[in-house]
């Protein structure tokens, strides 16, 4: 991590929260230069150590997560920066909300303190679907840009489907397995 950090990394994304907490402890001396991103799915009890080490959560996905989140962020911090997580594919194995419940849970987060409604977070299935599963995430990421919502990140694409997510409207990539290979 010091290595890309030297090399020009300011972002840095972790999927397990107690991984991510160790190395935003390993590389404290950063803090400052270095944005946190919480990726993975987060569990009630560890909403207090995610709202006072990260800068963003992009897996919420219940509001209950985002009221702990909210109440949790230290006053002295800025807002914690938050994405809701879509399962656009509607897989049954990935976390996320339908596509038809992400309005009125974006309309509740973007009314709590602490907190800033950013965009939408989503991981497609791979496969020749994807670049139409990118899509409809622009899409729906529109529709609540013209309902008033002020978002401006469209989390998609990974290493394996990043030309995909640009394609359709990513503002921003996690591409973690090309930098640092495979877990």
């Amino acid at each position: 991590m010091r290595e890309a950090f030297a090399a020009g990394a300011r972002a840095f994304g972790e999927n397990y929260v107690q991984e991510g907490l160790a190395k935003v402890q390993e590389l404290i001396d950063l803090r400052g230069q270095i944005e946190w991103h919480l990726i993975g799915p987060l569990q009630s009890n560890k909403t207090k150590a995610v709202a006072e080490q990260f800068d963003w959560v992009h897996s919420v996905d219940r509001l209950k997560i985002a009221e702990r989140l909210s109440e949790q962020r230290p006053a002295a911090l800025p807002p914690l920066n938050i994405c809701l997580q879509v399962n656009i594919s509607e897989e049954a194995s990935k976390s996320g909300l339908v596509p038809a419940d992400v309005a009125a849970l974006a309309a509740q987060v973007a009314a709590l303190p602490r907190l800033k409604l950013r965009g939408l977070m989503a991981i497609p299935e791979p496969g020749p679907g994807a670049l139409a599963q990118h899509q409809a995430m622009a899409a729906l990421f529109k529709a609540l840009q013209a309902e008033g919502l002020a978002l401006d990140t469209l989390s998609l694409g990974m290493s394996a489907d990043l030309e995909d997510a640009i394609r359709a409207g990513s503002t921003m990539v996690r591409v973690g397995s090309a930098i640092f290979g495979a877990r």
